[in-house]
């Protein structure tokens, strides 16, 4: 700038234009600060529609306009937010509409690890005041699933183990779903897998999984960032189907381990949650039969023995009969001389009470008259029941005469049978090689098809061709 003021003195300095002006500002700023790493803690942040990212970096007595234009922020691995420390690398440049300059960001990174810890730490309070982490929203794991999914890297050691696993304890099917587990597309592909796994349906082609696993090995916090994304945390939340987090080791710890329904502290670890050992299984099975059986062995030798213990209080049979039997043998004997005493007694009664013959008279005529009251009845309901009868006979024998066809051949119709079978229809009478009419008095035969006329031939010997 101060070649621009060298000629001559301040009253004969050149005039500038304003755009000639900032132009040259612009070009000495971009000149001198063409590659800038800037350390600050991020203040105002706006996301228009249009995509790109406005801030502000400031520290205690400067703040410093910022930009990240649309094509860089969907690339960021971390993006910033307020109150985030961190280091923004770019190129200073002015914006002449406002006479102001501003950094254009090219890369952004929290600034040390405890800045992003500073930042896992207000995500993860945002989402517990949400309810994500609550236990009530938690689901219990199924005890046996019939298919597993896991959501992972396809070429890691991961899947390996968590394969390898479950064949030791407990063969299941598994269906993978492979993902980036590291990076800035890891987020957004671990999200779509687990809502892509709640997507599919029971009974569809593709099974839907009883159980879900995302999995991951160890590494930096930086490296396991994508598993502390909000998407990522969100969609482990509303998951239908239960889900363990096993990313990591057992020390690592990652926002999606809260809200999953069970953390693994390692994926090895996940596959053994996920299904019991089927040879313990078997064995514990072995156990119970062994149980069961000796359980009934116990209760029967029991019951045997209260049987016979009860048995013994019993008095025997032969001595129960025995008493019986001599009642039965005195009652036998005493029961001649019984029938010849109630005899004797009935004889002396009949003596005494001889029978009068007009009473006896009296009762038998009583006794015939009540006899032929009955009779008489009887007989008038047999009767009734034989005329009604009769009337329905006579009634269906007028209907059977009404309905019976030779009544009507006897008014002058007649059927037409041909070949055999009733003729209902001109088209049937002329394809029919016999032909017969039955009338009331008998069966008219009719001849079969006459034969067409041949047709007369020409004076030369041929037949007519029309």
């Amino acid at each position: 700038m101060s070649e621009l003021f060298d000629d001559g003195e301040a009253g004969n300095a050149p005039e500038f234009t304003v755009s000639e002006l900032s132009g040259a500002v612009k070009r000495v700023v971009e000149g001198e600060f063409s590659h800038v790493r800037v350390r600050g803690e991020v203040g105002r942040v706006s996301r228009p529609a249009s995509g790109h990212l406005y801030l502000d970096l400031k520290d205690d007595r400067a703040v410093l306009a910022s930009v990240v234009w649309k094509g860089v922020a969907g690339r960021l691995a971390h993006q910033p937010e307020q109150g985030m420390e961190v280091i923004a690398t770019g190129r200073l440049t002015t914006f002449p509409g406002q006479s102001r300059y501003q950094l254009v960001i090219e890369s952004i990174e929290p600034a040390g690890v405890g800045a992003l810890m500073a930042m896992l730490e207000k995500r993860k309070a945002a989402l517990a005041a949400e309810g994500l982490f609550t236990a009530e929203r938690k689901q219990a794991l199924p005890f046996l699933p019939e298919v597993i999914g896991v959501i992972t890297s396809p070429s890691g050691a991961v899947i390996k183990d968590i394969l390898h696993r479950l064949r030791d304890r407990f063969p299941r099917k598994v269906l993978l779903w492979p993902v980036i587990v590291q990076g800035p597309k890891c987020a957004e592909q671990v999200a779509n897998a687990i809502f892509g796994f709640n997507a599919l349906e029971k009974g569809g082609a593709l099974p839907r999984p009883d159980l879900l696993i995302v999995a991951r090995g160890g590494g930096s916090l930086e490296d396991l960032w994508g598993f502390n994304e909000e998407i990522v945390v969100r969609a482990a939340a509303e998951s239908k189907i239960p889900l363990i987090s096993a990313v990591g080791h057992e020390t690592d710890t990652t926002l999606i381990d809260f809200a999953s329904d069970h953390r693994a502290p390692t994926p090895t670890a996940a596959a053994e949650i996920a299904v019991p050992v089927r040879a313990e299984l078997v064995a514990g099975i072995a156990s119970l039969e062994a149980r069961r059986r000796r359980a009934l062995a116990r209760m029967l030798e029991t019951r045997g023995q209260r049987l016979r213990d009860l048995s013994r209080a019993l008095p025997r049979p032969d001595a129960i009969l025995a008493e019986r039997a001599q009642r039965l043998d005195g009652l036998a004997m005493r029961l001649p001389r019984a029938l010849t005493a109630f005899t004797q007694q009935k004889k002396l009664h009949l003596s005494r009470h001889p029978l009068r013959p007009a009473a006896l008279t009296r009762d038998i005529a009583q006794k015939q008259k009540d006899l032929r009251r009955v009779t008489s009845g009887f007989q008038a309901a047999a009767k009734r029941q034989i005329f009604n009868w009769q009337q329905q006979i006579a009634n269906l024998e007028r209907v059977r005469q009404t309905l019976d066809y030779k009544n009507t051949l006897k008014r002058g119709f007649a059927i037409v049978r041909g070949d055999g079978a009733v003729v209902t229809s001109r088209k049937t009478a002329k394809t029919a090689t016999v032909l017969e009419l039955e009338f009331a008095d008998g069966l008219l035969p009719i001849s079969g098809k006459p034969k067409p006329k041949s047709k007369p031939k020409t004076a030369s010997g041929q037949g007519d061709l029309f």
